[in-house]
């Protein structure tokens, strides 16, 4: 092999060395809920009891479920926004070669609505009702 071959090759390693620890965004979305303590879910996964933290590499629209006994369940889409330096070409650099790490952090709150108990004899009432009138309309 040749000095310039050799040297070449120094070089090589030595830019991949450097930039192989540089560059990186890190995307992570956590989710509140009042009262705290709520399963959440994105999509069909669970991520654990709010407050709950998820990391993510798309951005976009992901839907969030929150479960909590005694609470409606509460189902909305969420928005992750694309950040100005993560537009192409801007992503590839902040990506790949930034010499430090970027923190693209979101949070979202959500108000959870107590559950709402109709009395038996009142949803008897209304079950009765229903099917005195679906008898009559045939």
């Amino acid at each position: 092999m040749s000095a310039v071959g050799r040297q070449f090759g120094y070089l090589s390693v030595g830019l991949a060395l450097l930039f192989a620890g540089t560059g990186c965004v890190h995307r992570r979305a956590t989710i509140h809920s009042d009262p705290p303590g709520a399963q959440a879910w994105i999509g069909d996964r669970q991520i654990g009891h709010t407050p709950a933290s998820f990391d993510f590499t798309w951005y976009g629209t992901e839907e969030i479920t929150l479960l909590k006994d005694g609470y409606e369940p509460e189902t909305q889409l969420i928005k992750l926004p694309t950040p100005w330096y993560q537009t192409p070409p801007l992503d590839f650099v902040t990506d790949n070669f930034l010499p430090f790490r970027v923190k693209d952090q979101h949070e979202f709150s959500f108000q959870l609505r107590p559950r709402v108990v109709v009395p038996s004899n009142e949803l008897m009432d209304r079950g009765n009702s229903l099917r005195s009138e679906a008898q009559i309309g045939q």
